[in-house]
């Protein structure tokens, strides 16, 4: 398996996704009663904040160099 660099910014959108998934999956099974307008607020404010996650990572990270690139004569 292929090891990829962690970002937390998709972790932040995934979990307030699923948590909208899970409000809904509570109300079509009936334990609860969710406003169809619940998804507005959680997946705006999931993804506004994983924006701003994902910049905060990537503002302490730094930029990584360029690889440098051969030019191979053609």
């Amino acid at each position: 398996m292929l090891r990829h660099e962690f970002q937390p910014g998709r972790l932040v959108a995934g979990v307030f996704l699923t948590a909208t998934a899970a409000a809904y999956a509570g109300d079509a099974g009936g334990l609860w009663q969710t406003p169809w307008f619940a998804a507005i607020p959680l997946t705006v404010g999931g993804l506004s904040l994983a924006g701003a996650t994902a910049v905060l990572t990537r503002t302490l990270r730094g930029r990584r160099p360029k690889a440098p690139t051969t030019n191979k004569p053609t």
